[in-house]
């Protein structure tokens, strides 16, 4: 827990290593912002603290103009922790109340709604629907100031109910009309929608973008994924399939910054564009991109401890801000650790489902669980699994029941379940047997994950010198 002196003095500092952990708000504006905002530091009788950015908004307080709180990197606490909260809030950034409402968020995580209300609003400040009413609040700002799409369709692209909802909420959120906030925006920011949505993927601190690049060109699933430039200048595209349709996402590997930023190493953020055939998927598209990159990571928390150690410090000061990638989608990745890159790509040809209008070299999305279900051996049970709800790798699956379920498997062994943990469940406190370190230092927790990144990153390094 942060105390209320170092909280003010992140303010004080405008240190944007805060930026998502917590949110001040101002009394005599009635404006909330991010710690890093470089108005004028208010004094403080005046200054009242909150976790989230919906509880800022519960309470009256209207998103600042100049820091634009409701874009800063998440919590880094939601990847961490596995209680209810944690993830709740991994599923609500997912969607899953937009599509499935407080009863679909409580059933997934095995509670009564009433439970996760009360447990949300204890610590958060705020419930599933207050958090979700921020998260869309931000996808129509992002909308509103970077498509030209009708307002109507914004407001139910954005997962608003009603149009008059929408305009309510905007209106509370950042003191404008919708007309008005897309009127803020540089005219060459509302761009056709053809031309796909353009967004800065937020991230704090140091990125080390390469070796999260090189990776994902080394397992790239032809048909389904491609890398294109020279290293440093690097374009990642893949296809996605979503909940109402499919998408083309593309993520540059050249970091951006502001110039204050890049001195103080504060922070960036990496240009996408986000093609969909259905734009209600586009928060959960965002949030699939924020894990495969690793974005919400804390990596000054990472290297201060994991640069303690004698044998990692040197590959920290050579890398700092190192990122352990994700999933973009938790169950294709699972298949393919399982079945490997030969096999994964006869997959494509088998039984993926064809684009209706190809992107390039992307032709295809990887084959749903459902299609794999009738392959005979590890395979087959493992797709009949995710298909039947008996195994979940969704962002707020509880990883100690995924891996068990995993382990009971055939042909799943120990090295595969946790591969499956660390990628696809985002778990940053991986052990992963059969490693030269094998057992891993307790020192290293709550980062083995990242311990083992740094390890295969020099050891990658090293083979082609």
């Amino acid at each position: 827990m942060i105390d209320e002196d170092t909280r003010y003095e992140a303010v004080r500092s405008r240190d944007a290593r805060f930026d998502g952990e917590f949110f001040f708000a101002v009394e005599t504006t009635g404006i909330y912002c991010r710690p890093s905002c470089p108005a004028v530091t208010p004094k403080r009788k005046n200054v009242r603290y909150y976790a989230t950015a919906a509880a800022a908004q519960g309470s009256g307080f209207r998103a600042c103009r100049r820091c634009r709180p409701d874009a800063v990197p998440g919590s880094a606490d939601w990847n961490v922790r596995a209680d209810v909260v944690g993830r709740a809030m991994r599923m609500i950034g997912d969607g899953v109340v937009d599509r499935e409402g407080v009863a679909g968020l409580a059933v997934r995580l095995g509670y009564s709604a009433r439970q996760v209300q009360r447990q949300l609003t204890t610590e958060l400040g705020a419930g599933p629907v207050a958090l979700a009413r921020a998260q869309r609040a931000h996808t129509a700002r992002v909308l509103l100031q970077t498509t030209g799409l009708p307002i109507t369709e914004i407001a139910f692209a954005a997962g608003f109910a009603s149009v008059r909802q929408f305009n309510d909420t905007i209106r509370a959120v950042y003191a404008r009309t919708p007309t008005e906030l897309r009127g803020e925006a540089p005219a060459s920011r509302a761009t056709a929608t053809a031309a796909g949505i353009p967004l800065r993927l937020a991230h704090r601190g140091p990125y080390q973008a390469r070796p999260l690049f090189d990776m994902l060109a080394r397992e790239a699933l032809p048909g389904v994924e491609e890398m294109t430039g020279t290293p440093g200048a690097r374009t990642y595209r893949r296809t996605l399939r979503l909940p109402y349709g499919t998408g083309v996402v593309s993520v540059d590997e050249r970091t951006r910054a502001t110039p204050a930023s890049r001195a103080a190493h504060h922070g960036g953020w990496l240009d996408a564009r986000i093609h969909l055939t259905d734009l209600r998927d586009l928060t959960t598209a965002v949030g699939r991109l924020r894990r495969l990159f690793d974005l919400d990571s804390d990596p000054y928390a990472i290297d201060e401890r994991l640069g303690a150690d004698p044998a990692l410090a040197p590959l920290v000061a050579a890398r700092p801000g190192l990122r352990s990638p994700g999933a973009a989608d938790p169950d294709e990745l699972a298949v393919r650790l399982l079945v490997g890159p030969a096999a994964a790509a006869r997959l494509v040809e088998r039984y993926a489902k064809a684009l209706d209008a190809p992107c390039g070299a992307l032709t295809h999305v990887f084959p749903a669980p459902d299609d794999l279900a009738g392959e005979p051996g590890p395979l087959g049970a493992l797709a009949t699994a995710l298909a039947d709800g008996a195994l979940r790798l969704d962002p707020g699956a509880d990883r100690d029941d995924a891996e068990s379920a995993l382990r009971a498997l055939p042909g799943v062994d120990a090295r595969t379940a946790a591969l499956i943990r660390m990628r696809s469940l985002a778990d940053p406190d991986v052990a992963l047997p059969g490693e030269d370190q094998d057992p891993v230092p307790d020192t290293w927790r709550p980062w083995r994950t990242y311990a083992q990144q740094h390890l295969w990153t020099q050891r990658q390094l090293e083979k082609t010198s």
